[in-house]
């Protein structure tokens, strides 16, 4: 059986997903794993840059566990994220930059903790994340996984969460 160009071509980029797909699982971070520097602007355009000392980074990947996490951190007030030696990073990257500009952002500049937004796919990338949950890495002071957990904003509160 002979195949067309196009048959190849098509059975080429089919393989090619799939092998980028299987690499992209196997990159997950896991326990143990150097957290990646990075860097990015907050809600209101000031740079933030992750550095070892950081004792939780908290990883939102979806809008409904984003926006019950908003919630409940625009509740704690100014300073709790700080005081508990936390950052809080929303992947927004798949959001059009017209709905971040014109809904998004200013509902975002409401909240009085610092929101960090990642606007490019590949930064968070390697990150684990279960849907409509925040990603929770417990990081050792020289900038490692120490635990992975997923809260659930919806129905956990995060103030008695991560006392656990």
């Amino acid at each position: 059986m002979k195949m067309s160009f196009y048959s190849v071509s098509r059975m080429a980029a089919i393989l090619l997903a799939a092998a980028l797909a299987l690499s992209a699982h196997a990159a997950e971070l896991a326990a143990g794993d150097s957290v990646p520097a990075f860097s990015a602007k907050d809600q209101f355009g000031n740079d933030f840059k992750f550095n070892p000392g950081l004792h939780f980074l908290l990883l939102g990947f979806d809008m409904r566990g984003s926006k019950a996490a908003t919630q409940q951190f625009t509740s704690l007030g100014a300073g709790w994220l700080e005081q508990h030696s936390a950052a809080y990073v929303l992947d927004i990257h798949t959001m059009p930059s017209v709905i971040t500009r014109l809904f998004a952002l200013p509902k975002m500049r409401k909240c009085p903790a610092r929101i960090i937004l990642c606007e490019d796919g590949k930064t968070l990338a390697p990150y684990p994340r279960q849907t409509e949950k925040i990603t929770v890495l417990s990081v050792t002071p020289d900038g490692k996984i120490k635990e992975i957990r997923y809260w659930d904003p919806v129905s956990e509160n995060i103030a008695q969460w991560l006392k656990n």
